[in-house]
C-alpha cells in the first residue's frame, strides 16, 4: 500500500476514534453520572479520570511504538475504543463509572501520540500540512459527536449513545488492520539500526526545544480546558440564552477544523517557531478578553479568534517536535508532548475554578491568559536557543 492511501485510512480512523471518545462524554457523561447518584464534585472527578490516564500512558505508548512499531500499538488502542463503551452498560455506582473512564482514557492516550507519529513518518516533507489535515478530521469527529449524542438523548435513553460509541470504536479498530507496517512500506529507506531503549527517552527529556514546545501546547490546552468548563457559566451569568451556548464552541471548532491544514502548510513554508509564538499570543489575548464583554456576538467573535490562535500554534507544535526528535524517538517525543498537554488540560479547569472562588471572572480569565503569555516567552527562549545536537 502506498503512503497516500495509508494517510487517508489513518484520517478516517482518527475521525471515528475521536468521535467515539467524544460522544462517550459530551453530553451524556454528566447525565449518566447524575442518574447513578454522583454529586457535582464527583462528576468533575469522573470527567477528569480519563485525562489522568492520558498523563500516565501517552509517553509509554509513544516509546512502545518506537520499539515495536506504530500499527500494533494503534490496534491496542482500537481494542479499547471498541470494548470500553460496552462497560458503561454495566455501571451501577459512581466508582464503577470512574473505573470505566480510566479504562476508556487508555484509548485516546495511546492513540493520540502514536497516530501523530504515524502521520509524521508518512510525511517527511509537508509534515505540517499532513498533520493539519489529520487534525481537521479528528476535529470533525469531535464536532459531530455532541450533536449526534444530543439527538440520541432527545429520542431515547443514554444506552443508545454508548451503542453508537461502540460501533464507531469497532469501525476504527477495523480500519487499523488495513494500515501498512511502516517498516515494510519504507523498505526502500531502511530504518536506522535499533538503539538502546533508554537513549531516545533521554534525548527527548534532555532537549530544551521539545520541552518548551510541549509546555507551549500545554498552556493552550490549559486555556481550552478552562474555557470549556467556565465560559458557559460566564455566558449564562451575563444573560446568554442556554440554547445558543453550543455556538461558542461550535464556532471555535469550525475555525480550527477549516484552518488547520492551511496553518500547517504555512508552517512548512515559513517555519514552525513564529506561528507558535503568534498563536500563543492570540490565544492569551482572547482568553483575557472574554469576560470583558456581555455581548453574544462579541463572545462569538472572541471564540473564533481563540480557535484561530489554537490552530495557528497547534498546527506547528506537533510538526516542530516531530522535526527535531530523533527518528527512533519520534513517538516518544510526541508521547511526551501529549503527557504535558494532558497535564495542562487537567490543571486548567481546576485552577480557574479555585481562582473564581475568591476573584472575578475578569481577573481569573486574565490570569489564565497571563499563563499562556508566559509560556510564549518560555518557548521563545527555548526555541531560539541553539538546540542540542541529537
Amino acid at each position: 500500500m502506498k503512503k497516500t492511501p495509508a494517510f487517508i485510512i489513518l484520517c478516517a480512523i482518527g475521525g471515528l476514534a475521536i468521535f467515539s471518545s467524544t460522544i462517550s462524554k459530551n453530553p451524556v457523561l454528566p447525565i449518566l453520572a447524575q442518574e447513578i447518584g454522583a454529586t457535582t464534585a464527583v462528576i468533575g472527578l469522573i470527567a477528569a479520570a480519563s485525562t489522568v490516564t492520558g498523563i500516565l500512558t501517552s509517553l509509554p505508548a509513544g516509546l512502545l511504538s518506537d520499539r515495536r512499531g506504530r500499527k500494533p500499538v494503534l490496534i491496542a488502542s482500537g481494542i479499547v475504543f471498541f470494548t470500553a463503551p460496552l462497560f458503561y452498560f454495566l455501571v451501577q455506582t459512581t466508582w464503577q463509572l470512574a473505573l470505566v473512564r480510566v479504562y476508556h482514557g487508555l484509548a485516546t492516550a495511546i492513540f493520540g501520540p502514536v497516530a501523530m507519529a504515524y502521520v509524521a513518518d508518512l510525511a517527511p516533507t509537508r509534515r505540517g500540512e499532513h498533520l493539519g489535515y489529520y487534525s481537521s478530521t479528528t476535529l470533525a469527529g469531535r464536532a459531530l459527536a455532541p450533536i449526534v449524542g444530543g439527538a440520541i438523548l432527545a429520542w431515547g435513553p443514554w444506552q443508545g449513545v454508548y451503542a453508537v460509541c461502540a460501533i464507531a470504536g469497532l469501525l476504527a479498530l477495523a480500519g487499523m488492520f488495513f494500515l501498512p507496517n511502516l517498516r515494510q512500506l519504507e523498505s526502500e529507506n531502511p530504518q536506522p539500526k535499533p538503539v538502546e531503549e533508554k537513549i531516545p527517552l533521554r534525548q527527548v527529556l534532555g532537549n530544551l526545544s521539545i520541552l518548551t514546545t510541549s509546555i507551549a501546547e500545554a498552556a493552550q490546552q490549559l486555556a481550552f480546558g478552562s474555557l470549556e468548563a467556565f465560559l458557559p457559566l460566564y455566558a449564562l451569568s451575563v444573560g446568554v440564552n442556554k440554547a445558543v451556548l453550543g455556538l461558542l464552541f461550535g464556532v471555535q471548532i469550525g475555525i480550527r477544523m477549516l484552518s488547520r491544514p492551511i496553518m500547517g502548510l504555512l508552517s512548512d513554508q515559513k517555519g514552525r517557531k513564529l506561528p507558535i509564538l503568534v498563536g500563543l499570543v492570540i490565544t492569551a489575548t482572547s482568553v483575557a478578553l472574554f469576560p470583558q464583554t456581555t455581548s453574544l456576538w462579541v463572545l462569538l467573535l472572541l471564540s473564533a479568534i481563540f480557535g484561530l490562535g489554537l490552530s495557528i500554534a497547534s498546527a506547528a507544535t506537533s510538526a516542530f517536535v516531530a522535526d527535531i526528535a530523533p527518528p527512533a524517538g519520534r513517538g516518544t517525543a510526541l508521547g511526551f508532548m501529549s503527557t504535558i498537554m494532558d497535564v495542562g488540560q487537567a490543571i486548567g479547569p481546576v485552577l480557574l475554578g479555585a481562582l473564581l472562588v475568591s476573584i472575578s471572572y475578569q481577573a481569573g480569565f486574565a490570569i489564565i491568559g497571563a499563563i499562556v503569555l508566559a509560556a510564549s516567552v518560555l518557548f521563545g527562549i527555548g526555541a531560539y536557543e541553539k538546540r542540542r545536537q541529537i
